[in-house]
Formats: structure tokens, sequence, C-alpha cells
């Protein structure tokens, strides 16, 4: 790989203003570091908010410039000299159970943030504001589908992560009269290091995996190089706007990624999760492993997007698999 990541040749890549910078939030998390990567990697100056006192301020890379950011007001120089916009932070959301007090945190560090980011874009002068507003989403937007063939025309679902989904998109798009806005319904992100792949896999490792409920729900997912990939599609190509689906070409179905995991593992895949206890464990959030979602990236595959990681199996052997 070159730098720029799948789906971004060279014959492709000029920006509006080049040299510009790109605004990132959550930029030390598993999508946001990879893709500050990739952006360096091009030789593209970032600039990453940041919630923590000790990640803000100086870097030894002059290409990277950190800013304290409280999540509630953005400061006075985070768009100059920018030419988009990414915001990815957001409460993770399997980080316990779902009380009122994560309802609150979930929705409030994805909606109140993306209000916050699209009034300060409509405010800006508009010689100063940036081409273009990337904004998370999530799968979770169409609800549990079953059999369902899901493109981005597809409507929404019902259930407390679609609401979610639905409201932060619905934020981002306040600012689609002043820039070009796109959500990213983001799938399974598959990374070796950090993500869901490693909490996945580590049952296998000690020879305890096994599917989730009866297995037959689809799996939207998508491998980490290829979803900043895409990210940087949408940063720069201007036939692109609203949702995008942020998936591999070919969902899989529970039980066939467990089987993936436990054939790359060389581990047995033999204990079945009972659906029941991850309703017991997770309440309102086991829909998102017990939920079915067939989810195809519609959008990106027109504009010819090319992906590096359309197999379930070759993907793990990347991500789970002896570094080279």
């Amino acid at each position: 790989m070159d730098g720029r990541g799948p789906g971004v040749r060279g014959s492709q890549t000029p920006w509006q203003r080049m040299g510009d910078r790109v605004l990132i939030s959550g930029g030390t998390g598993l999508i946001g570091g990879r893709l500050v990567e990739s952006l360096r990697a091009s030789r593209i100056p970032v600039r990453i908010l940041s919630r923590s006192a000790a990640a803000a301020g100086g870097s030894a890379d002059s290409d990277i410039e950190r800013l304290r950011w409280d999540g509630i007001h953005l400061p006075d120089d985070a768009l100059r000299d920018c030419s988009s916009v990414v915001h990815l932070a957001g409460e993770p959301v399997f980080g316990g159970p779902l009380t009122a007090s994560r309802r609150r945190k979930l929705a409030s560090s994805r909606i109140d943030s993306t209000q916050l980011i699209a009034e300060a874009l409509r405010s800006a002068p508009s010689a100063d504001r940036p081409t273009s507003f990337v904004c998370a989403s999530a799968v979770g937007f169409y609800g549990s589908r079953g059999e369902e063939v899901l493109d981005e025309s597809a409507g929404s679902g019902s259930g407390f992560l679609s609401e979610i989904c639905q409201q932060w998109e619905a934020a981002a798009a306040t600012a689609a009269e002043s820039l070009r806005v796109v959500s990213l319904r983001t799938g399974i992100v598959l990374a070796r290091n950090a993500g869901a792949l490693p909490m996945m896999a580590l049952p296998f490792r000690f020879g305890f995996g096994g599917r989730m409920g009866d297995g037959k729900q689809w799996v939207p997912w998508i491998q980490i190089d290829d979803a900043v990939g895409m990210i940087r599609r949408a940063m720069r190509d201007s036939s692109l706007h609203g949702a995008i689906n942020v998936v591999a070409p070919r969902p899989i179905r529970n039980a066939e990624l467990a089987s993936e995991i436990a054939r790359t593992l060389h581990r047995p895949c033999l204990l079945p999760v009972p659906a029941l206890a991850l309703r017991t464990a997770l309440g309102g959030l086991s829909d998102e492993l017990l939920g079915s979602r067939r989810c195809i990236p519609q959008r990106m595959l027109d504009i010819g997007f090319e992906f590096a990681h359309t197999e379930i199996g070759s993907t793990l052997a990347v991500e789970l698999g002896p570094r080279a």
C-alpha cells in the first residue's frame, strides 16, 4: 500500500486547495488514528480535536496540530485553513450496560457534538469554510431487517441506536446548505489491534468460541484500511453527499464469521452464545449483535471505489494471522 489507502489512486487525489489541513475529531480512535496515518503518508496536514489535555498542544510532527476540545465549545481557530472536517468522536457503544446515564452519554456525545460543529460550519465566512463535512454514523440506522438487502436508499429502522443514528445524521445535515455533507453508516470495522475483532476473537483463542444466537443474522463488516479509503474518497469526491454505507460488498452471516475466525485461529467453533445470555448482559444493545443488517455499499460501487478486502477469509488472515 502506498499510504493513500485503498480506493485512493494517484490520478484521483488532487485537493481543492492542496496543503490545507483536515480537521478530525476522534483522531486517536480506531478509524481516526488510521485516517491520520494515511493522510500523513500523503503529506496532508492534520488538526486533531482532543478531549485529553495531554494529547492537546504541540507535536514533534509539524504536520499534526492538536487542539483541546471539551465537546461543547469549538476552539476559535479550529476551522482555520481546513479543506475538510471529519467528525468521528463518540462514546463507545459497548462500554457497559445500557443504563439511563449511558443512553444520555451515547446520544449526547454524538448528536450534541455534531450540532456544535455543524453550527460552526454554517457560521464560518464562506471564503474560509471547508468544502466537506464527513460525519460518522452507523449501520444501526437501519435497525434489524432480516433478509432485506439494505443500500443507502433503504429507510430507517427502529430501536435505540437507530433513533440515535437518525438524529445524528439530521444534525450533520443542518450544514448541508453551506457545504457538502456525508454521513458514514459504518459496519463492524475489522482491525488487528483494536475495535470489535480482538474481542470477538478472544473466546476462540481459548477454545470457547461460537456463533451468536442462531447465527443466521447478517453482519455488515469492513476492513480498517478500506474504511479509511472510503472516508478519504468522501472527503474529496464532490459527487458524494448524504449517507454512504461503509461496509464490504459481501455481508456474511454471523455463523460464517464465527467459523472463519475459528479457522483462521485454528480453534474449534463449538459453543454458541445463547441469545438470552446476550440480552441479559447487554440489554438494549444486544440487538447490535443479534440483529440482521444485510447492507451493501451501493453508492461506493456505483462510483467505482476499489475495495482491497472483499472476502472475510482473506481479511481475517491479514488481521488475525501472523504479521508479515
